[in-house]
């Protein structure tokens, strides 16, 4: 069995992503099989991580996935790895508006210890009673170690480090402040890794400061075997059984766990490129479009005439199309981009989308339909987005963490749906 350990931190901004980035990249140099995950919903963090340890990332969310499914996807991608690496999501203890769905909550369902980053910009021996106070909160979490961030100077580690000794909580390492160290964001966070043309620079440039100034042996040996098990967690059904899949730059987000548990179910996925024009299968009898960044492919889209004629052919021979945020905004009448301009899209869902005057909606949502959607009544999912759009018959009713009733989410046009959620999981009880 696999060993495993969760990087996670007091706060965001602590630095967490390019200490386990440089982490995977010097395991990855040291022939170390690393299973990357990320806690939550993150499609973004998940690609970063895949594309430094080139392997399959997933994410394993604890507020939308049930524990036995947690475990089941911890085992199952942990299973022909040395480690199981997870990187956590905002502070330790942070999680949805309800309280639940931390990286806490997952370090305890899966009974893996932490590594906490802890950033030490302008801060000296405080930094021992923030740390305390993280260990000692709950006592299922373990705070196995310590990586200090963004150390000012040598004198200042010394600082750290003797304000440290007393907890007895090891010390991998100091790294020093690099402000030059970082990668690029825009509106839906971080962009993807193919996106950064010095991304393989970056990641380098962190593994030879890990490297340097963290102990990666006395990482491995704070690991912990996991006892992780579980039988297999079926999931959510497939959308059909031939299953056409927009797959490239304007769309990829895709949870490697739903497509996993729909070949496991005897799907059959294809596949295609709107931004290449290319058709979604003709003996298809589903077409997902997942999210992405369509409004920054606006023109290319609107030019796809045989990706649009095979949509359009998709929905005359009854094939259930269903697309979520960026493939719910293609599924539209237009599509207006940050710049103002309008683009004709495919004209399936009577919804015109419009990101112009961008406002951030994000969270967690508990989601209730009445569909031809082959899932169960009750979801759990995701939404992140900064255009606005309606539709006239909605596909989803919807509340938040905590329960509280929001406005119908989507459109539904026969077996054309779409909504800015992304589903993640199937509501439990």
């Amino acid at each position: 069995m696999a060993n495993g350990l969760i990087i996670a931190a007091p706060r965001s901004g602590s630095g967490k992503t390019l200490v386990t980035l440089g982490l995977l990249a010097a395991l990855r140099r040291r022939g170390i099989a690393v299973a990357p995950a990320k806690t939550g919903p993150d499609y973004i963090d998940r690609a970063i991580l895949a594309r430094t340890a080139g392997t399959e990332a997933i994410n394993l969310d604890p507020w939308a996935m049930p524990p036995a499914q947690l475990r089941s996807l911890a085992a199952d991608h942990a299973s022909g790895a040395d480690l199981l690496l997870v990187e956590g999501v905002m502070g330790l203890f942070d999680g949805a508006a309800d309280g639940t769905g931390s990286t806490g909550d997952l370090a305890a369902t899966l009974g893996l210890p932490i590594i906490l980053v802890v950033d030490a910009d302008k801060q000296g021996q405080s930094i021992a009673a923030q740390v305390h106070g993280f260990a000692s909160f709950r006592p299922d979490v373990e705070i196995a170690g310590i990586i200090i961030n963004r150390v000012a100077s040598t004198r200042h580690e010394r600082m750290l480090l003797a304000a440290l000794e007393p907890l007895r909580i090891p010390v991998l390492g100091a790294l020093p402040r690099r402000d030059a160290l970082h990668l690029p964001e825009r509106h839906l966070g971080l962009v993807m890794p193919g996106e950064v043309a010095a991304f393989a620079a970056v990641v380098d440039a962190a593994a030879d400061a890990t490297e340097q100034f963290i102990s990666v042996d006395m990482l491995l040996a704070l690991s912990a075997q996991t006892s992780i098990s579980s039988p297999p967690f079926a999931g959510i059904s497939p959308l059909g059984q031939r299953i056409s899949i927009a797959r490239d730059d304007a769309f990829c987000f895709l949870y490697p766990h739903l497509l996993t548990a729909w070949q496991q179910q005897g799907a059959e996925l294809r596949f295609f490129s709107p931004l290449a024009d290319e058709y979604a299968e003709m003996d298809s009898d589903a077409v997902f479009m997942p999210g992405g960044y369509p409004e920054l492919h606006g023109p290319k889209l609107a030019l796809a005439s045989g990706f649009a004629r095979s949509m359009h052919a998709a929905q005359a021979r009854g094939a259930l199309i269903y697309g979520e945020c960026g493939g719910y905004m293609t599924l539209g009448q237009s599509l207006t981009d940050a710049t103002g301009a309008t683009h004709k899209m495919l004209g399936l869902l009577p919804i015109s989308t419009d990101i112009s005057r961008p406002k951030r909606t994000l969270g967690y949502r508990r989601l209730t339909h009445a569909s031809p959607l082959p899932w169960p009544d009750r979801l759990r999912g995701h939404e992140f987005h900064y255009s606005a759009g309606a539709g006239a018959t909605p596909l989803f009713s919807a509340t938040d963490a905590l329960g509280t009733a929001l406005p119908p989410m989507g459109a539904v046009e026969g077996r054309v749906m779409g909504s800015y959620a992304h589903v993640i999981a199937g509501e439990e009880g």
